[in-house]
Parts: structure tokens; sequence; C-alpha cells
């Protein structure tokens, strides 16, 4: 590694920063909890002079020998996840925004063979930092942001000048390479809410039509782009609407066929609709209807749903669909393949969706998150299209309500007319009605749930329905009272659906915390789910379930309800756990080489999965059939063996 040769000012903050560093790993010599804040004082004096940078990327092994990192999390780089390095960055106190700087030029070092470190490669480096950037395009725009510029002790400049040293040295080209596979990853999730990933990918447009930057053989990048900008002939070259419009006009049947068979080939591929797309379907509402399928790329199932319920699809589409709303067009177009409409109450139920009228506080809060470019009504009519077209794609964002939203997803999936029901409800009625053992429970006056405020960062339906779940389920759990075992065996099957089994078994004691009879748990669910000792009986309906998070280095998170959807053979032979995770991004790292997969291992777009023993190392709670319940004993030892382990040195130690 080369050394710099500071002159002037920076000369002055150098020989301050290796004194500051000496001392530091003198004191850490005698006391393992000496403060490391003079170091990182002296780190952010030197990184906002021009040249400081450097400086730090030549001291990279003398600052890590010194122990800057070590006690913390970046003492272990493989372990960092790139959004939580966002969120130091961005938002951290000026400590956590120091010390998150030093370790990226570290990996910086790492990445450009200048450093070695034992527990990351130089490919994991490089792969690291260039999501960070990914996730900051802005920041390479030159242009700060009124909350960067606000920061205290300069730490808005130093992050913008972390970025343009990043960037000189790693290009643009890796960035972009490392956004699109980020996008495409989000979009095979085939998620409900896109907002965020559409303004990824306008960051990628910026970039491929920025003369500056160098962006050939971005081909992947270019067709993001063009699937939601300029899918077809007519809007290639992304005209505006009212150009497009006024095209349409023009076009023969050949043309507009053509129009069609685009937007749903674009549309089929990345889960993305153009907002072009409903200027089409619009425009082929009264002048040819008969391509409306074509459109929306049906098969000969969505097909036929759309011929027996044209009457409804067609008022859907008038009601409904809107560049604004431009996502519905899929969720129709999945809610025509599922077939949904063939259950006689989901039609009708829509037609009352349709002419529902809202709350007033239901449009003061579907205008307030989703603007007023069309009445309240339209937002949440087409949030009700995405939610039964997408069941598996709902998510809760940051917000604790997980228990309703895996309620969401499950009627979506499993009992549609009922989630109907409860739209309308809640909508119009402001109430939601439900009963608990015999006793009604209505949302109305209840104290809030686990979610102390709205949520705003989700659908239209779960911004509207999520709150009065969310207090019913707390509301259950309070009527519940004292009782032997964990409250979700009571509550769930109340909450959810006659379908949920009224077996029940919880890995710890309630009254202690402690493990309880952990092999014979296990043993429990392997003789209830999976084919091999149960029966070969398959999953009928979706099961509730709760799990023990852990993070990457597979320490204890917190516990989540999920939803187990399925268990299969993958095409490689294993047998796999396929659930739905209500987080909107289910590829997560659980830690000990636990990643839940998304695509790749027979999943369904919006389903996670993970080998069967992997998924039961995590396992909290779950639900079973009393009466279908297979051989307890024929489970193998090794296998009982290895989910103790795994769990035990995870979010069980010590339990």
């Amino acid at each position: 590694m080369t050394l710099s040769n500071p002159t002037g000012k920076i000369a002055q903050l150098t020989k301050q920063f290796d004194t500051a560093v000496m001392n530091f790993a003198q004191a850490r010599g005698t006391d393992p909890k000496a403060p490391r804040a003079l170091v990182l004082e002296a780190a952010r004096l030197l990184m906002a002079e021009p040249g400081g940078m450097d400086a730090l990327y030549s001291r990279v092994r003398s600052i890590e020998t010194a122990g800057v990192f070590k006690g913390s999390d970046w003492a272990q780089p493989a372990i960092l996840q790139p959004a939580l390095a966002v969120r130091s960055l961005r938002q951290g106190e000026w400590s956590y925004t120091v010390i998150e700087a030093l370790s990226e030029i570290r990996l910086l070092a790492v990445a450009s063979g200048d450093y070695f470190h034992p527990t990351m490669s130089a490919e994991q480096a490089r792969n690291f930092l260039t999501q960070v950037m990914a996730l900051n395009l802005d920041l390479l725009s030159g242009q700060m942001t009124e909350a960067d510029r606000e920061r205290p002790k300069a730490l808005g400049p130093i992050v913008h000048s972390l970025y343009q040293y990043l960037l000189a040295r790693l290009g643009y080209e890796s960035i972009l390479d490392s956004l699109v596979s980020e996008v495409r990853r989000l979009l095979a999730q085939r998620p409900v809410q896109t907002d965020s990933i559409k303004q990824m990918i306008v960051q990628i447009a910026k970039c491929l039509f920025d003369p500056r930057i160098e962006t050939d053989g971005m081909d992947k990048a270019a067709r993001l782009v063009s699937a939601l900008f300029g899918p077809t002939k007519g809007c290639r070259e992304d005209p505006g609407l009212a150009v497009y419009s006024e095209r349409l006009a023009g076009m023969d049947e050949v043309a507009l066929l053509e129009e069609a068979f685009d937007f749903a080939k674009a549309m089929h591929a990345t889960g993305l609709v153009s907002p072009y797309h409903p200027v089409l379907l619009r425009y082929l509402r009264g002048n040819r209807d008969d391509l409306i399928p074509s459109a929306l790329g049906l098969s000969t199932t969505g097909n036929d749903v759309f011929q027996c319920y044209s009457l409804l699809v067609n008022a859907l589409i008038d009601e409904a669909i809107y560049p604004e709303t431009s996502q519905a067009v899929y969720g129709l177009r999945m809610l025509l393949e599922r077939g949904t409409l063939f259950t006689p109450p989901v039609a009708a139920g829509l037609w009352r969706q349709i002419a529902l009228k809202l709350s007033d506080e239901t449009s003061l809060n579907l205008s307030a998150v989703f603007g007023t470019a069309h009445p309240p009504r339209v937002f949440l009519l087409a949030g009700v299209l995405s939610l039964l077209g997408q069941p598996l794609g709902v998510g809760q964002g940051n917000n604790p309500t997980c228990q309703s939203v895996i309620g969401l997803s499950m009627w979506a999936f499993n009992d549609a007319d009922y989630l109907l029901q409860l739209v309308a409800w809640a909508a119009r009625d402001d109430e939601v009605l439900t009963r608990f053992e015999g006793q009604a429970v209505s949302s109305k006056g209840l104290d809030a749930g686990l979610a102390k405020e709205a949520p705003l960062d989700v659908d239209p339906v779960s911004l509207i329905l999520v709150p009065h779940l969310d207090r019913i389920y707390m509301e259950m759990g309070r009527m519940c009272g004292v009782r032997t075992d964990d409250l979700h065996r009571w509550i769930n099957p109340e909450f959810y659906g006659w379908w949920v089994s009224h077996g029940f078994r919880v890995v710890t004691d309630v009254q202690t915390g402690k493990l309880d009879r952990y092999e014979d748990f296990i043993r429990n669910f392997y003789a209830a789910y999976h084919p091999f000792y149960n029966g070969n009986m398959p999953l009928i309906h979706p099961q509730p379930a709760g799990i023990a998070v852990t993070d990457s280095a597979a320490r204890f998170v917190g516990r989540h309800a999920i939803t187990i959807l399925r268990v299969a053979l993958d095409p490689d032979g294993d047998m796999r756990v396929y659930f739905f995770n209500p987080n909107n991004d289910s590829g997560q790292d659980w830690g000990q080489g636990i990643t839940c997969e998304i695509e790749g291992h027979g999943e369904l777009p919006g389903e996670a999965s993970l080998p069967f023993a992997e998924f039961v190392s995590r396992l909290y709670v779950f639900h079973y059939d009393t009466l279908e319940l297979g051989d307890m004993e024929a489970v193998p030892a090794e296998d009982v063996a290895h989910v103790i382990e795994l769990g035990t040195n995870s979010w069980a130690a010590g339990l």
C-alpha cells in the first residue's frame, strides 16, 4: 500500500490522526473498553479536507491493527448489511457515520487488492461497496439534499466526498450493474408496492442518458428502463402520455395488436407496469374491447374468466386503471389468471367495491398518502385489485404489523370474499367486526395495537384495514386473560379463519422462556409437515407460524409472524418449506449459511424458501392438525440433532 506524503493543513491533520491512533492502541492495551471518540474525531477532521481520504486509505492497516473497529459490528465486515450502512452514513450520529466511512475506505482497499482481510474477499468487498453506492445514487449526481447539508460537523459534505472518492475508483458501471441486479431481485418477488423500485429505475435512466457517464454494454439496465418508459414501438422514445394517446387514435388493427402484445410481454417479464399501459387499455375500452385480453397477456384460463365477467372487468378498467394506478393492471391480470372471479361472492363483492361510498376519514387518509390526482375510491379499488391478484406481494414495510399483514395475504389467497367484506366495513363504516370465542369484537373505540400510528409506507388496502386488524388482534389477546400456553394458540384460529389447525406447539416454556422439549417440538413439526413422515399429506390451507429471526451473524433479532404455504421437493430433490414473509423483501440472511431464497429453487413469485431443517431451526410456534399427525419416531435422529445444533448456536443460545 502506497503511503501518502501530505503537506500543509492536511499534514497537520494527518499527524494528529496518527497520534490519536497510537494513543488509542496504547489505551486499548490496558483497557479493552477504552473509547475511540478521539480517533473518530481526528478522522472526521481529516475526511473534511482534500486529500484526507487518501491519507486514511494509506493507513487502513494501522487503523485495523489499533482496534478501531474491534468490539463493534464493523469488526466483522462479512456480516455488514448495505441497507444499514446507508442508514449509518446518511442518518446516524456523527461517530457512526465516521466509523462507517472508515470501514468503507477499508473495504475499498480490500477490493483493490491493497489490503488483505481474513474474513472478506476482494470480490465480496466490491459487491458490498457497489450495493451501498447503488442505494445512494442521488449522491453521485454531485447534489446534496437539504437534510445532508444541515447535518452537524460537516457530515453531509464528508459523506458526499466519500462517495465521489469511491466512485473514482470503482466506476459507474459496477454500480449500475449492482443496482440493476437489486431491482431484478426485488421484482422477482412481484411486490404490490413498486414505487421505490420505479424510483431506482429512474436513477438508472438518469445515468444511462447522462453523456458524462460511460454506459456501453449496460443492456440489462436499458431493458429495465425500456420496460417502464418505452416498452412498445408507440412509446419507445417516452413521448409523454398525451402524445401517446394521440398516436393510438391513428393506429390500425395490426399496430394496436402489436402494442397490446408488447405491453403484456414487458409486464409479464418484469412485473412492472408502464404508465403508458393504462392509456392503451382505456383507449381499447369501447373501441376494441376484443384486444383487452391480449393487452393483459391472458392465458386460456384468464381469458375464460374475462369472457364470463367481461362487464365487471370493463368496469374495473374504467374505474381503477389510470397511469397513476398503473401497477393495478398487473393485479387485474393476476386476479383473472388465478380464477378468483369464479367464486361467485367475489364478483359481487367487487361490484360493491366499485360503488362503495368511503367515509370522510378513509378519504382523507387515502388522499394524504396517494394524492388527489383521482378520487380516493380509485386508489382503494386499484389497491384491492393488486392485493387479490398478488396475495404474496403485500408487505408491511417497517411497521410491527406482521400478524395483520399475513391475514391480508391469507384472505386474498384463500378467502377473497371475506377480505372484500373487511375492506367495505373499514372503508365505509370505520369499523371491523368479528368474534372471539363467541363474543362480538369491534375495532371501533379500541386502543392502538402494536402500531401506535397509522402505517404510511403501505398499499391502499393495508393503509385502511391494518389499523383495525391490529387493534382487534391485540383485543383478542386481552380477552384471553391469563392462560397456560402462548396466546397465539387461541387467537390465530379466531382471527384468521376456521382452516387454522387447532394443534399448537411453542418451542419455549411460556413461564420461564427456556427451551421446552426441543427435540419433541422438532419431531412434531416433521411429522405434521414433512411429506416423508406425515403420510405424504400436502398442506391444504396456509398456516400461520412464528419464527425467531436472526441477523447475518445468527444473533437473535425478534419474533416474527409468517405463513407456511407448502412443503415440496425442489428441482434438486431437496425438501424445502415455502413460506410467505410479510416484510417487503423475503431474501434475508439469517446467519450460519441460512439464506432465504426467493428464486431458483422452485419458488413461486412472492414465496421464500429454506431447506426443511434450516427452516425448523428458526421455528418458534406452529399449528398442526392433531388428527393428521404422522410418525414422530420415524424422524431420523441426525436430522433432529442438526436442527438442535443450528437453533442452540443462534437464537436459542443460553436458553
